[in-house]
């Protein structure tokens, strides 16, 4: 099967200016190739890269070498090369993400923040608003709170309301940097099981979980940062 995702020796290194330059190689020659249905997890610790992979996979570090190959509709681009307008719109069509932390205009109401990625390529309003009731229901984010910004919620719950924002377009490929961090266990069964149906359903996912748990109950393959199987 093809790749809707491929990662080929890719390289990362941050240069701390504030420390004279000093320059820290945080992704070696990185190889990872997902296709559709799989969800890889990165199985390496903590401060080993995972979430820097997913950052540049998506557009937000320039990687120093190597590609990022994403099947976008009739071709491929190269994210590591592509020019700011093409990775918007791999972003707005192909992939989603879900970072650790929501970050939002502070006084766009709930409903507008996970509808947001709908209504960038032209979906209706109604549509999109039916489908973001359905999606935060089943992640237990009550109704009362849906005119609200989730900027004045708990971390929990700003947490859930991401992974809608995150899920509600079904790209072709998600990106998932511990998604159900902070979350109970009623709310972290809730966003596993819209993971799972993703899954299910073709998209290709990459994943870091610290959670065993979550890992076991989504991960096809577990991999570390350079390639081999963990």
């Amino acid at each position: 099967m093809t790749p809707a995702l491929a990662v080929r020796g890719l390289t990362k290194t941050f240069t701390l200016h504030v420390q004279g330059g000093v320059e820290l190689p945080v992704l070696r020659g990185v190889d990872l190739s997902v296709v559709p249905g799989e969800c890889v997890v990165l199985g390496d610790p903590s401060g080993a890269g995972k979430s820097t992979l997913l950052r540049t996979i998506y557009g937000n570090y320039r990687a120093q070498s190597g590609e990022i190959l994403i099947r976008h509709g009739g071709r491929v681009v190269d994210i590591a090369r592509a020019e700011p307008r093409s990775i918007l719109d791999v972003r707005q069509r192909t992939i989603g993400y879900v970072s650790q932390f929501l970050r939002v205009i502070p006084r766009v109401a709930t409903l507008d923040v996970v509808i947001e990625p709908l209504r960038t390529v032209g979906v209706p309003a109604a549509d999109a608003l039916a489908r973001a009731r359905a999606l935060l229901e089943r992640l237990r984010i009550p109704e009362r709170l849906w005119s609200l910004p989730p900027v004045t919620f708990s971390g929990g719950e700003q947490q859930r309301v991401n992974v809608a924002r995150g899920l509600i377009a079904r790209h072709p490929v998600l990106l998932l940097d511990e998604p159900t961090a902070a979350l109970d266990a009623d709310s972290r069964a809730a966003v596993v099981a819209l993971i799972a149906e993703a899954r299910d359903r073709g998209t290709a996912i990459v994943g870091a979980f610290h959670d065993a748990t979550v890992r076991a109950a989504l991960a096809t393959r577990l991999v570390r940062l350079h390639g081999q199987a963990a």
